[in-house]
Parts: structure tokens; C-alpha cells; sequence
């Protein structure tokens, strides 16, 4: 899946995933967080590091699976969803820390807004 606009790409256990925010995505995390905005802060105040890492797992799961399954939706050739036990065994902790970059661009992508600004005859300078 090429997506390149709203997704991060990185690899696991040598196979490519596209890490996207999707709807789906925004809600577990708002599940899981209480939104968007909980998520860099629970992910930076965590002490302790088995917690850390747990919570970085889960977000690559849950983001690289949603490639998975928008390809799913798409094609005829199903591919099997990541578990979290798949990706602590096929990732060393020194990768997570790189995928936490490829977890904020992701989110970064999948939050951006593409502003406008329109020539309003209304909207005059005051004065």
C-alpha cells in the first residue's frame, strides 16, 4: 500500500509496512489516551521503560496494521495483521526508538490540515 501522503514507512522482520492514522486509528488511540494530544506526552512521561516500550509496540501494531487492513478492503489477496507479540519479537529496542520518528510523522501526516486562505472582499484591513 502507497500512501505516501498520510503514512511512514518502516520495517519489520524485513517486510515494509506503511504506519497510517486512520479514523479507526484516532479512535482506539482516543480510547486507549483521551485523544491525540494525551498521546506525546503519555509517550514522553513514561518512566518506566517496559511501559514505554509496551505502549511504542502497541502503536506500531495498531498504525501498521491499518495499512493491512485498507489493503485487505482493496485486494483479493488477504495478508495477516501484525500481532504485538510479533513485533517484540522481530524488533530490538534500539528500532523502536527509531520507529517512535516514523510513529509522529505518521501522525503528523494523518493530522495535517492543507490551509487556504481566500481572497474575501469582506474581510477588509480595519482602520
Amino acid at each position: 500500500m502507497e500512501d505516501t501522503d498520510r503514512s511512514a514507512s518502516i520495517s519489520i522482520g524485513g517486510e515494509e509496512y506503511q504506519l497510517i492514522l486512520t479514523t479507526r486509528a484516532t479512535k482506539e488511540i482516543a480510547k486507549r489516551y483521551g485523544g491525540l494530544e494525551n498521546l506525546g506526552t503519555k509517550l514522553m512521561k513514561n518512566e518506566n521503560f517496559e511501559m514505554a516500550l509496551d505502549e511504542v509496540v502497541w502503536l506500531i501494531t495498531l498504525l501498521a496494521n491499518q495499512s493491512v487492513l485498507i489493503h485487505n478492503l482493496k485486494n483479493q489477496d488477504k495478508r495477516e495483521l501484525l500481532t504485538e507479540e510479533a513485533v517484540e519479537l522481530l524488533t530490538s529496542p534500539l528500532e523502536l526508538a527509531a520507529y517512535k520518528n516514523a510513529i509522529m510523522e505518521a501522525m503528523f501526516k494523518g493530522t495535517k490540515r492543507n490551509i487556504e486562505s481566500e481572497d474575501d472582499s469582506k474581510n477588509t484591513p480595519a482602520g
